[in-house]
């Protein structure tokens, strides 16, 4: 009975270091340099626009035919999009977005554009402060279109 009880820890450890050593990340690289700034630079604008409420900057960023997929709102398309920036900057005007260092991942999609992936913060901004931070995760679609890169696709979640 020892024998098996020893045989079963033994396996037992086996599965939980290989369960870990294969969980753990390797180093992101990106593929293009100059996608991955590109899209940082977007994804940059894009957030100063909404952190700032300018919501006709905003609009820019998305094509018309967007899906937004929310863990807990659902799904919603562009005009209902565009209508929830507006109300949280009207609302709720001290809401900032702040991206969590090292956290973004942008790949190519061959002939569409790219797709980023990522972590970010919403939180209350106080005094100067940001205080009361929410962190969650997110997926970018970008197209590349006559325009300019657009994004296409968000998946928000997290929450």
């Amino acid at each position: 009975m020892r024998t098996l009880t020893i045989q079963l820890l033994t396996i037992l450890s086996c599965l939980m270091w290989s369960t870990t050593a294969f969980s753990q990340s390797k180093t992101y690289i990106p593929v293009s340099k100059e996608l991955y700034q590109t899209i940082l630079k977007k994804d940059s604008l894009l957030f100063s626009a909404a952190n700032s409420g300018n919501i006709e900057k905003l609009k820019t960023f998305f094509t018309e035919d967007l899906e937004f997929f929310h863990d807990v709102g659902g799904l919603a398309g562009y005009k209902e999009t565009i209508d929830n920036f507006k109300r949280v900057a009207e609302n709720y005007g001290y809401t900032r977005r702040v991206l969590e260092p090292g956290s973004i991942e942008v790949y190519p999609i061959k002939d569409y554009g790219a797709v980023q992936t990522g972590v970010h913060k919403f939180c209350r901004l106080e005094n100067g402060i940001l205080i009361n931070c929410g962190t969650f995760k997110f997926v970018h679609v970008w197209k590349n279109t006559s325009d300019g890169w657009k994004i296409s696709r968000v998946i928000s979640y997290g929450h």
